[in-house]
């Protein structure tokens, strides 16, 4: 699956080898093998071999793979040795505060993928603190990126404040807009993750991200999947009023039209495209 196209990504700790088996049938679009937050720092070396082997055997069964790897450069150069990096759609690098930071663990990535023969994976640059998010501009034009991250929990926490959208609203904004300047992906909401069992206050969350501009969100609990999944995809109801745009603005254009009334609405280039957009006929 495309990376713009992703909806949902389900974290599944390197060392949790107990959810490998049905992982792929969470209907999640991504599975992310975790080796940064969801490993204690103890358990990091014996979690390496574990990922290797958990990204290669995914893979193999059809699943659109990452991994999240720490964000300290001894760290992620010990999480990339023997990784499968060709089994990978994307690796994400947290706690991204520096464009130098991002092109250091890039030329890393280039350099393991020539002794492989393959070319590397994108990155997906995690912005979860204050430095990061004001880098959030520069950061953006990476040319090895495919996507943003907005990291809530950890920028929250940085701040001293619960992750609440008062607090929250503008770095996400200011994320997923220099995400959509530059073509990539934004994942993350302006909310919290953490609470599982409060299934109506994340579905809220993840509706507000959508309407902000996030394309999608990762998931902790293979619960929230399919929230997120219905959330970040267009309403039946959206969709009736795509296909009704789309239709009108075919008859304009074959009657020399620019824009046309529907609804008593004028529609015109931008709303042609959104409407386009989330009927697939448009990326």
């Amino acid at each position: 699956m495309p990376l713009k196209t992703l909806r949902s990504l389900l974290f599944l700790p390197a060392t949790a080898e107990h959810l490998l088996a049905k992982a792929t049938e969470r209907g999640a679009d991504a599975l992310v093998v975790d080796l940064e937050d969801a490993i204690p720092p103890d358990r990091k070396p014996e979690a390496r071999p574990m990922a290797r082997a958990a990204v290669a055997q995914l893979a193999q069964r059809g699943a659109t793979v990452l991994l999240r790897v720490n964000s300290e450069p001894a760290q992620w150069a010990q999480d990339l040795q023997g990784m499968p990096l060709a089994q990978l759609a994307a690796v994400m690098l947290p706690k991204v505060e520096t464009l130098a930071q991002l092109e250091n663990f890039a030329q890393a990535l280039r350099a393991r993928a020539v002794d492989s023969g393959h070319p590397p994976p994108p990155i997906a640059a995690l912005l979860e603190t204050p430095l990061g998010v004001l880098a959030a501009a520069q950061i953006a034009q990476h040319p090895a990126l495919c996507a943003l991250g907005f990291g809530a929990e950890d920028y929250a926490g940085a701040l001293g404040v619960p992750p609440e959208p008062v607090a929250l609203a503008w770095p996400a904004h200011q994320v997923l807009t220099c995400a959509h300047a530059h073509g990539l992906a934004c994942w993350g909401l302006a909310g919290s993750i953490a609470a599982v069992d409060d299934v109506a206050g994340f579905e809220h969350t993840v509706r507000a991200g959508r309407a902000m501009g996030f394309t999608g969100s990762v998931c902790i609990h293979p619960r929230q999947v399919p929230i997120v999944n219905r959330g970040f995809s267009p309403s039946a109801e959206e969709l009736a009023w795509a296909e009704r745009v789309v239709a009108a603005d075919e008859a304009a254009c074959r009657a020399g039209l620019g824009a046309v009334l529907l609804d008593g609405r004028m529609i015109d280039r931008p709303i042609v495209q959104r409407a386009r957009r989330w009927l697939g006929l448009t990326p």
